[in-house]
């Protein structure tokens, strides 16, 4: 069979191996593609990987040898997946493969807003450290999260997890997602409006739908203490981007850290990039060499399922 991956170096900038893909069929592998070359490099494809490639009816149309699509990452809306199950396409996504790498980021943008650790060492290596009056300083206020409260947003399996990190610093921690009731061990579930006026901390982990677009805005953010932090290693979307700005810009929220925006890369005209007190990381909490390891290995599993006439993970 041949395989083409059309955006492969997000998941492998050289520090994997190919092996695990390349021992299921004639792989051919693309750093990025651009709409208008899908076609022509996908022609001869039998499985088509990608992970931000959009195959929409038009191009799906142009590829009737196709038959199967692997997205290396658990959204799956670049896909017309009714196209693909009218033209006999199989099209399965990965699931689970970045819980550990996105709670880990979680906190490293939470310890941000509260330790300030590199604002820190970058004033120690400017000399502060050398000519101060004193044998210690700090140059923000510092916060102890330990006793704090934490608000989920999604209580699915990153959630889960970073309610269980928190639970270990010692946070008290809240949490809302509509579509599932089973209890979990100290974590109390409550409605929204009051996680927004309790919770000392709000991370999105839900989703994103039509019901959570935008789910931070004027009216939410408004309920928020203005000593709350917002982090977001969701969606973009689920944020309206110059609410959030207005309130860090008029100190209505003391803080925000988010690893994801509306469109990326973003326009320089994105209100968060100037807004005060907030922190950006590039879409980057899933990338750490073991996520992207057992993204590698579980895109295999998927495809190699499919060989064997039992596909797994399929979404449509």
């Amino acid at each position: 069979m041949n395989i083409v991956y059309l955006d492969s170096h997000t998941l492998n900038p050289g520090d994997l191996s190919w092996a695990p893909l390349e021992k299921l069929g004639n792989l051919t592998v693309y750093d990025r593609t651009k709409p208008e070359a899908v076609v022509e490099r996908a022609a001869e494809a039998d499985i088509i990987l990608t992970n931000k490639v959009v195959l929409d009816a038009r191009v799906l149309a142009q590829l009737p040898r196709l038959r199967y699509v692997g997205v290396t990452a658990t959204g799956y809306n670049i896909i017309d997946t009714k196209a693909a199950r009218s033209q006999g396409i199989t099209v399965a996504n990965v699931r689970g493969y970045g819980t550990p790498s996105v709670a880990q980021h979680t906190f490293s943008l939470l310890l941000a807003l509260t330790n300030h650790t590199e604002l820190h060492s970058q004033s120690v290596r400017a000399g502060d450290w050398t000519h101060a009056a004193d044998w210690c300083y700090w140059k923000t206020p510092l916060v102890e999260i330990s006793g704090k409260t934490l608000g989920l947003v999604g209580l699915g399996d990153i959630g889960t997890q970073v309610a269980r990190i928190a639970l270990a610093f010692g946070m008290h921690v809240l949490a809302y997602r509509k579509s599932d009731a089973r209890p979990k061990a100290g974590i109390e579930r409550v409605e929204l409006d009051r996680l927004f006026r309790e919770s000392d901390v709000v991370s999105l982990h839900c989703p994103l739908t039509d019901e959570t677009s935008g789910i931070i805005n004027a009216d939410s953010l408004s309920k928020m203490k203005a000593s709350a932090y917002l982090i977001n290693t969701g969606r973009g979307g689920l944020v309206n981007e110059q609410d959030l700005a207005d309130a860090l810009n008029s100190s209505q929220l003391a803080g925000a850290a988010v690893d994801v925006l509306s469109t990326e890369p973003p326009q320089t005209s994105n209100p968060l990039l100037t807004a005060q007190n907030c922190i950006i990381t590039p879409h980057m909490a899933w990338a750490m060499y073991e996520s992207r390891e057992r993204l590698m290995q579980l895109t295999a599993e998927n495809i190699a399922a499919f060989q064997n006439g039992a596909p797994t993970n399929v979404v449509n």
